[in-house]
């Protein structure tokens, strides 16, 4: 931190005009910008190269509600209807935000009602993401607390050299889409130390497409995620499902995943291969959620899935799984419906325990599927989160063959197996399985 520093002060009112102004001000000018204790209004605010921007404990940076006060922040992925932030920076380089403070993001706002029966909220149709970095090099995120996002809350686009540490992140836990850290098509990105409580994804590797185009953004490559701890409704760990482009050399490390829904997750989609992942010396903790929320409390889930005709799913190949631990309401799932597959899965010591859950036990969950991405016109449901049939069925949730095994594969080539334990109720809960594995191959595509 540079060692000169310039405090800004609480301001009656919206301070988006006088904030900003600093912000040009300081950086480059190697100073420190210290939002001193206090509560901050203010709207869209734009980060500039070269500035170092620290909260002090106490101050709170207070996100004015409204779409339309961030106009000014449009960025380039377009992420459910959102094409802008609250905070951006955008070709720009060697930014730090640091600091105790707390970006309050004000969520409720966008709430606009309720699906009881899903278990979420109804969020508006137009929602800024809270903070967004774009085209930007050597990019620092350190102790900073973000509340309640109404949608993506840290969204990093096509970014190199990047270290988020000791950041916290608590959302509302029933707001759809509020993922907690978001790596899009990134390299060199180092995540440790963080702790993210959220409805949606926990930390979630995607490449996103360009604008409304199939071409990807770019790749995620050399991404390393340690000693973090994730509560999530939906995936806590997750490469997916937006896979334009490729993923190689991830790793996710010493990572300890509570009362979530999904704990370790690779979903491909849209083209991109997902290569070189490895999961290590995890503990997961897995429940069952309502529907509205994908997934089944598996502690693992890899699956390959075409949603576009024009664009089949990418391959996947050579993931490990090493020293996962905990339990899970669900089963492992490995499934592959896409002639690109699955290829090389290992698991090394891995030792869960099975308990019965409340919702969906007896089905997996292959959402997102091509009726999530274009639902009829008449179907009930919510894009790119649930459709239901003419039956009043959720699509893509499936009973298991002969009910719930320990371990289910479909399609899966090259799984090797050394220290797999799954402990089972005994007696078994009805309808589950009574073996453990369940495998099998060379089956027709049923969701293309």
């Amino acid at each position: 931190m540079p060692d000169k520093r310039y405090e800004f002060t609480p301001r009656d009112g919206d301070c988006t005009k006088d904030l900003q102004a600093a912000i040009d001000q300081c950086a480059g000018a190697d100073v420190t910008l210290v939002l001193c204790a206090g509560t901050h209004f203010c709207a869209g605010l734009e980060l500039k190269s070269n500035l170092s921007m620290h909260l002090q404990e106490g101050a709170i940076l207070c996100m004015l509600d409204g779409y339309e006060r961030y106009a000014k922040n449009t960025v380039g992925v377009i992420a459910e209807d959102s094409d802008r932030a609250m905070l951006v920076a955008s070709h720009q380089k060697n930014i730090s935000l640091s600091g105790k403070g707390i970006i309050e993001a004000h969520g409720e706002a966008y709430i606009v009602g309720a699906l009881e029966e899903m278990g979420t909220h109804i969020p508006a149709a137009k929602r800024p993401r809270t903070l967004v970095i774009e085209h930007c090099e050597n990019f620092s995120l350190s102790d900073i607390t973000i509340k309640d996002s109404p949608m993506w809350t840290i969204h990093m686009v096509n970014s190199r050299t990047v270290n988020i540490e000791h950041v916290c992140v608590d959302n509302d836990r029933k707001m759809p889409n509020t993922d907690g850290i978001v790596i899009d098509a990134c390299e060199a990105v180092s995540i440790s130390h963080c702790s993210i409580a959220t409805a949606d994804d926990g930390i979630v590797l995607k490449t996103s497409a360009k604008g409304n185009s199939l071409e990807p953004v770019g790749i995620c490559k050399a991404i390393s995620v340690a000693h973090c701890t994730i509560e999530s409704h939906s995936c806590a760990l997750k490469i997916g499902t937006e896979s334009f482009g490729d993923f190689e050399a991830i790793n996710f490390t010493h990572c300890t995943i509570e009362r979530s829904n999904r704990a370790l997750g690779i979903f491909s989609r849209d083209g991109g291969n997902i290569s070189n992942v490895n999961f290590s010396d995890i503990s997961v903790d897995c429940h069952e959620t309502p529907q509205g929320f994908w997934g089944s409390g598996e502690a693992i889930t890899v699956n390959c899935l075409d949603r576009r005709k024009e664009l089949p799913a990418g391959k996947i190949e050579n993931i490990t799984f090493s020293n996962i631990t905990g339990r899970m309401q669900g089963a492992i799932n490995l499934y592959s419906d896409s002639p690109s597959g699955i290829d090389r899965i290992f698991f090394r010591s891995v030792a869960l325990e099975q308990v019965e859950g409340p919702y969906n036990s007896g089905r997996f969950d292959v959402r997102p599927t091509h009726f999530d991405l274009a639902p009829s016109p008449d179907a009930a449901g919510r894009a790119n989160a649930f459709v239901k049939d003419e039956n009043g069925e959720v699509i893509g949730l499936v009973p298991y063959p002969d009910g719930q095994p320990g371990i289910f594969g479909r399609n899966i080539n090259g799984l090797i197996c050394e220290n797999v334990e799954i402990k089972r109720p005994s007696p078994l809960p009805a309808g589950w399985n009574t073996n453990v594995f369940m495998m099998a191959k060379d089956e027709s595509p049923l969701w293309t």
